[in-house]
């Protein structure tokens, strides 16, 4: 986080296994999604300046269930961590049950704003994001894409992937990319968060 940017009241609301836990919908919420291992708690607690709000792991795919926080900025919403996809080591059984939850989070929330998607910069979208941009885009969500783990690439090629991933996802804007090691993004990012809440 910015040393400029004042760091918001954020709280920890509840986590939920299945629809029947999920709160009540009474604030806009911008769901946080995701691949195992992509850095979505790093980066939440980057955006919040909080950094023990997610815990992070270094085993991928240790968020199983849909964790809501709640964050007192202008104006006050909840953000909602779910949980990562793709290659995490756990059983197959347990992979195929986040599903539902996910998909019936996403599709049926009312009180949903939109969604930060989180792509590892150095591996790109791949075919989850591929198909869950046109999901979102048919279901009219807002989509403010991050690739994060910049550092990780020299300055010249983290541009030309923005680009590129702009293109692959057909982005109406360019993704944000974003360290947690050194900041660069993180403030763009919590911008177009906050411009997410805005009514149209």
């Amino acid at each position: 986080m910015s040393r400029g940017r004042p760091r918001p009241k954020s709280t920890f609301v509840i986590s939920a296994a299945a629809p029947s836990d999920f709160p009540p919908p009474t604030l806009p919420e911008i769901a946080v999604v995701g691949r195992s291992n992509v850095g979505k708690s790093s980066l939440i607690n980057s955006l919040t300046g909080h950094d023990g709000l997610a815990r992070t792991s270094r085993t991928p795919g240790r968020t199983r269930l849909i964790n809501w926080f709640e964050i007192e900025a202008q104006p006050t919403f909840h953000l909602v961590d779910l949980p990562g996809y793709g290659y995490a080591a756990v059983d197959s059984k347990t992979r195929a049950s986040w599903k539902p939850l996910i998909e019936t989070y996403l599709s049926s929330r009312e009180t949903l704003a939109g969604v930060l998607l989180l792509v590892d910069i150095r591996r790109g979208a791949e075919d989850e994001e591929l198909d869950f941009v046109p999901w979102l885009a048919q279901r009219e969500t807002p989509i403010v894409v991050a690739l994060t783990k910049a550092d990780k690439l020299p300055k010249n090629k983290r541009m030309l992937e923005v680009s590129k991933q702009k293109k692959t996802l057909g982005l109406t804007r360019p993704p944000f990319a974003v360290s947690t090691l050194d900041g660069e993004g993180v403030d763009a990012v919590w911008r177009a968060m906050l411009s997410l809440l805005i009514p149209k």
